[in-house]
């Protein structure tokens, strides 16, 4: 593990609950359906779950997984585990059985907490290292209660001293190549974050921010949970995205500030709401995927606030650039967070500005290292910069701007072909509402550039007219070849598409249209595939039902 930063400190991510406690101890600090837990009354549960935990043997550094929907034993739970010194482990809720026990026997998890509903999902006889599992929704047949744990042990505690570097949160990435891996942040990581998050936000205590998404992921547990309890504001908890219950919480929660993915802000868009639907928000922003100019500029024509955008990884906790208030960058996703460094390299080098590269990134944000895997760690953090596979330029005012993930890029006879250009371009189109830009294999040039488009409804397009609209805006090499008209597009929980998907449709497409058989599908542990859908006769009802799929646990 790295430790670029040599800081003494003594700390704990939970001293922000216990701040709140102390300053705001009868504040609102969680809203779930209709249920309100003041800072005191969290701090109390949370103080449970850690002495209850402790009853059963769990100890500084042992790992307990979280394998739960949105509901509030989720930071119940995830605060009870850090007060304590143990390492929170987050599991998608979405994963099945063999996914399940591949992440628990690979973090070596001593206990688990989950719902009568998930706990099929746990392999008990297969983890010989795992001990306890605490069921926090339901009745089940088998496992402890979390209610009847909590209800035996003390409300009394203090979150432990904790060095800066000691781990406090594994969380796997998506898994959309390889074998998942678990991205360790350490206290000093999360607490960083947290801060800077809530400085370039403006977070304050009088906030009421809403959160639905996923707190298994690092974008809702860390850029939203944890920077949120920092300000001392209220969090609105949802269990998944139900738009129509999201519209509804905006208007009777009055919430200010709208944390989101750039699928969220389309629907809307989509949905042409009245002016006034989300007034009372004062504050958006959008990351874990490209937002389309397009989009962003359409919802500033309408609202008159911008989609502020920031980037990062959960590798970077996540946080590592912000597009600000005092100067915003259309199209930019800003400059480097406080005590952050990011920079662009090409064959190791440090480019010139306006030159693409590979962004990489330096600073407390940076996680300590995949899990138990020192290889892959060395791969990725080098001199303590963390290479993000991702490719971006920086402008002259230190502006950077994403321009796509590396193994997204497609290579057209020579051509380096980022999707995002492509699919920004098409975004001009008014009909389209939703597009997806990939490679596909070619024998004479490669790759060709395909695109997936969704219509926005009652809208009728032919292929060739949609060429020739891109014909228009982009050189011949960048321009799709192909173009098909869906009615979904796979994506992962947090709304980034699935391109990998994509590519082993196309693959299967071809195999069967030349006689030969359809492609094995590549075996992987997390198959996170969700999908939104704009079907062409659907007015709404069908594109929140999709939307909403996206962080729904298949059944």
């Amino acid at each position: 593990m790295q430790q670029p930063y040599k800081y003494a400190n003594a700390m704990n991510i939970t001293q922000h609950i216990e701040r709140g406690c102390h300053l705001f101890p009868d504040k609102p600090a969680l809203i779930f359906e209709g249920t309100t837990f003041t800072y005191a009354e969290l701090d109390r549960l949370a103080n449970r779950v850690a002495n209850g935990l402790r009853d059963l043997g769990v100890h500084r550094s042992d790992r307990i997984a979280l394998f739960l929907p949105n509901i509030p034993e989720f930071i119940i739970s995830y605060l009870g585990i850090l007060k304590l010194g143990a390492i929170a482990v987050s599991l998608n809720a979405m994963l099945k059985s063999s996914e399940v026990k591949f992440i628990l026997d690979d973090c070596g998890a001593k206990a688990v907490v989950t719902t009568a509903d998930l706990v099929k999902n746990v392999p008990q006889q297969d983890l010989p290292q795992l001990k306890h599992v605490l069921i926090a929704e339901g009745t089940a047949s088998e496992g402890t209660s979390l209610a009847e744990l909590m209800a035996n042990a003390s409300p009394s505690a203090r979150g432990v001293e904790m060095d800066r570097y000691a781990p406090a949160a594994i969380v796997y990435t998506s898994g959309t190549t390889g074998f998942p891996k678990g991205a360790t942040l350490s206290h000093g990581n999360l607490i960083s974050n947290s801060y800077s998050q809530q400085h370039c936000c403006g977070m304050q205590a009088d906030d009421r921010i809403l959160l639905y998404l996923p707190l298994f992921h690092c974008f809702g547990q860390n850029a939203v949970l944890n920077a949120g309890l920092n300000a001392c504001a209220t969090l609105v908890l949802h269990r998944n995205f139900d738009l129509t219950q999201i519209l509804k919480s905006v208007t009777d929660e009055q919430i200010t500030m709208f944390f989101g993915v750039p699928t969220v802000f389309l629907v809307l868009l989509n949905m042409d709401l009245p002016k006034d639907q989300l007034k009372s928000v004062r504050f958006y922003f959008s990351a874990a995927a490209p937002l389309p100019t397009e989009v962003a500029q359409k919802w500033y024509d309408k609202y008159g606030l911008v989609i502020h955008q920031g980037y990062g990884l959960t590798e970077t906790s996540p946080c590592a650039s912000y597009n600000h208030d005092y100067i915003y960058k259309p199209g930019s996703v800003g400059t480097a967070i406080e005590n952050v460094e990011m920079k662009v390299v090409n064959n190791g080098k440090e480019v010139e500005p306006g030159e693409v590269g590979e962004i990489a990134i330096r600073g407390p944000n940076v996680m300590l290292g995949y899990w138990n895997r020192p290889f892959e760690t060395a791969e990725t953090i080098k001199n303590g910069w963390f290479y993000t596979g991702d490719i971006g330029r920086m402008d002259e005012d230190g502006f950077f701007y994403i321009v796509d993930r590396s193994k997204d890029m497609i290579n057209v006879a020579g051509f380096k072909v980022y999707p995002t250009e492509v699919e920004n371009a098409i975004y001009e189109h008014p009909a389209v509402a939703e597009v997806a830009v990939y490679g596909v294999p070619d024998l004479e040039k490669s790759e060709i550039v395909k695109a997936n488009i969704i219509l926005k409804p009652d809208c009728n397009v032919t292929e060739k007219q949609m060429i020739a609209f891109c014909a228009e805006r982009m050189a011949a090499y960048k321009m799709p070849k192909t173009i098909k008209f869906v009615d979904s597009i796979p994506k992962n929980p947090t709304g980034k598409v699935l391109k990998r998907v994509l590519r082993d449709e196309a693959a299967n497409e071809a195999a069967l249209k030349k006689g030969g058989a359809a492609v094995p599908a590549i075996a992987k542990p997390i198959p996170l595939v969700a999908t939104t859908s704009v079907p062409s006769n659907d007015t709404s009802g069908g594109v929140l039902k999709s939307l909403g799929n996206i962080f729904k646990r298949r059944n």
